[in-house]
């Protein structure tokens, strides 16, 4: 196959043919078209760029290894966006002195104080003083953070995080109500 024709196929087509035929040059065209994506993210969950490369590294060898349990319910990116994001809630929770990792933060609106934990909507979340949420973003659970992240640093529909996480969407709602209600409590203790 020519590489334009290669490079013409979509996503799904693409892991097909890596797929079949155990494929590093078709692998390297599934790189290229995502390692920018996969970096970011890393890079959300990393204390410096170097460690981002790394975990991008490594992201693509399982990747590579983990392709086959692609099984298209869902869009290759969406899939790929869900696996590097619990590679990487791995990743912190195996390493618990990674506490300190880099925080891209939600906003910089600052806010008084007091916030009300029982009644946490997006308002109260967004109104938070950036270095401060950034530092209650390192305490919480990283499953927590990853949630929080995905909804409103990366802009995700509820249903999105549905698929990505492979949940309902009354999990996915109760999931994000916790974790804000975790952070605003662990940013109120600071």
């Amino acid at each position: 196959m020519k590489t334009n024709n290669v490079n013409k196929l979509s996503d799904e087509e693409l892991v097909k043919k890596i797929v079949e035929k155990n494929d590093t040059h078709l692998f390297a065209i599934l790189y290229d078209r995502y390692a920018g994506l996969v970096y970011n993210k890393c890079y959300g969950f990393s204390k410096s760029k170097e460690e981002a490369q790394d975990l991008t590294h490594d992201v693509f060898v399982r990747l590579f290894v983990k392709l086959r349990s692609f099984k298209g319910r869902s869009k290759f990116s969406t899939w790929l966006y869900s696996f590097t994001y619990n590679f990487c809630v791995n990743y912190v929770q195996r390493n618990t002195a990674k506490k300190n990792e880099k925080v891209t933060v939600v906003t910089d609106v600052i806010k008084d104080e007091d916030a009300d934990v029982d009644e946490i909507d997006d308002a109260s979340l967004f109104e938070l003083k950036s270095d401060k949420l950034a530092k209650a973003l390192e305490i919480i659970d990283p499953s927590d953070k990853m949630i929080l992240l995905m909804k409103y640093q990366d802009d995700m529909s509820i249903k999105d995080i549905q698929l990505a996480l492979d949940l309902g969407q009354s999990a996915v709602k109760m999931r994000l109500k916790r974790a804000k209600e975790k952070v605003v409590k662990a940013y109120n203790e600071l």
